[in-house]
């Protein structure tokens, strides 16, 4: 390593961020960059630790001690190649992914980790203004066509992967642009869609083709795309929310939180909104779900002026460090406080939700809550609760967003009309190293073969899967 001291002479920095008074006045990324003195410093940390367990914590297997290493010695362009030799996309995750890396690097064993997920954004964004990044177009096409049916973090790998081993690719996606949960579901202070954007541009040039407003199974027959298609790969991620069939669910000012989310998506990108307007200006808002999707509905309503914003979690508060029971290098289930908590939320645990109420006009006005009692085993696991006798209160809410993950895909269109066996979950059953599902030549990647997961899971199961599609093209 460049500066085999550097984590005795250094500590862990990031990077500045645009004041909360500031940013919460628009959907503009704040996070800013490093000096170049700083982004040195936080690539020395990065020590000779001989097993480097950052690697089995990235599900992508990023060479991390050898970027780090290029980082420190300013050689950008080792960098990038040691980077994008593993990661199609660390533009995303440089912004989005939660790091289990970092989790897993061996400093993290008594001192604060390498910031490595900022220093990968910094290498890709280096890259890109340094004109590293350009299209590889292959030198010479297979002749196979695949279709990719779903344009989000899994798509995108697939098709990347497949294109570049000479494959002619098309990426199907239903709504009106590329970028599934990219470009939907991360709002736009966590990830601005022009990176999606120039990235989209870059696979086109490549020679990946994208047809958007296309829903395969309504707008073109599954049939159709099996006859024109030597093979398909099916990205279409877990998109199923999971509900709370309660009480009142049926009033005015109940919705998912991702239905919340991709309208301002919309409206920050002025695209018309097909649906009713879903906006928290002026209202008092609960978001029911503690976690990644729900902490940006709480960023999105501050920005919008919400009136107060609480956030409940039906699982008991986290400890704030590891314990006995999240050994190193495990990813640790400990509190997670996000940069839209700290710009103002009520946060509260144990909390079970009992009933939407609402007005004579169908409106909702407040909700029904209960305070819980959670018991552990010996092990300290979560076993089970109980509701606290007389702890039942109503508090005010105009708006209510349901943030309580994804249960599986959607099984009505491509996945019933194929008839593809799926797991004890409701997810597509597929091969764990092949990706093949019940039907030969069908293959799966992402959230929906996996269930709900990490966009950088995501990404190493498109590049996986691509692998195994490549071999299966080669056999024909």
């Amino acid at each position: 390593m460049g500066q085999t001291d550097g984590f005795l002479q250094f500590n862990r920095e990031l990077p500045s961020r645009r004041p909360i008074r500031e940013r919460v006045n628009d959907f503009n990324e704040f996070i800013e960059r490093y000096s170049n003195e700083k982004l040195n410093q936080q690539a020395a940390r990065c020590m000779d630790c001989g097993v480097p367990f950052c690697h089995n914590g990235c599900p992508l297997g990023n060479e991390i001690p050898a970027f780090n290493d290029a980082v420190y010695r300013q050689s950008w362009k080792e960098a990038y190649e040691i980077l994008s030799s593993t990661n199609n996309f660390p533009e995303f995750t440089g912004r989005i992914c939660p790091a289990p890396c970092e989790s897993a690097c061996v400093l993290s064993i008594n001192l604060p980790a390498v910031t490595i997920e900022e220093i990968e954004k910094h290498i890709i964004e280096i890259a890109f203004e340094k004109g590293y990044v350009k299209p590889r177009k292959p030198v010479i096409r297979s002749g196979k066509k695949v279709a990719v049916i779903g344009s989000g973090p899994a798509g995108l790998a697939a098709a990347a992967q497949l294109n570049s081993f000479g494959h002619t690719v098309v990426v199907y996606e239903r709504d009106d642009l590329p970028g599934g949960l990219l470009r939907y579901g991360i709002p736009d202070f966590k990830l601005e869609k022009w990176v999606i954007d120039r990235r989209i541009k870059f696979l086109e040039e490549e020679g990946v083709i994208f047809k958007c407003n296309v829903h395969i199974g309504k707008d073109i027959s599954i049939d159709e795309v099996r006859i024109e298609f030597d093979t398909i790969v099916l990205t279409g991620g877990s998109t199923v929310p999971r509900d709370l069939g309660l009480p009142g669910r049926h009033l005015k000012g109940v919705h998912f939180a991702m239905d919340y989310l991709k309208q301002q998506n919309q409206r920050v990108a002025r695209l018309d909104l097909m649906n009713e307007n879903i906006l928290a200006t002026g209202k008092h808002v609960v978001v029911i779900g503690g976690g990644d999707t729900g902490s940006d509905c709480v960023g999105t309503a501050n920005r919008q002026r919400a009136n107060s914003v609480t956030q409940f979690e039906l699982l008991p508060k986290p400890p704030a460090a590891r314990t006995l029971f999240m050994p190193w290098p495990v990813y640790p289930m400990v509190l997670k406080t996000t940069s839209s908590h700290e710009e103002g939320a009520i946060r509260q645990w144990a909390i079970a939700t009992k009933e939407f109420i609402g007005n004579s006009e169908g409106q909702l006005t407040a909700l029904k809550i209960a305070t819980l009692e959670w018991s552990f085993d010996e092990d300290g696991k979560l076993q089970k609760f109980i509701e606290i006798p007389n702890s039942e209160v109503v508090i005010q809410c105009d708006l209510a967003l349901l943030a309580m993950g994804f249960i599986h895909p959607e099984h009505n269109g491509v996945v019933d009309y194929l008839g593809l066996d799926l797991d004890e979950r409701g997810n597509v059953k597929a091969d764990e190293k092949k990706f093949e599902t019940s039907v030969k030549g069908i293959f799966a990647a992402g959230d929906i073969r996996r269930g709900q997961s990490l966009v950088v899971w995501a990404i190493a199961e498109g590049r996986e899967c691509a692998r195994s599609v490549d071999k299966f093209l080669s056999s024909l």
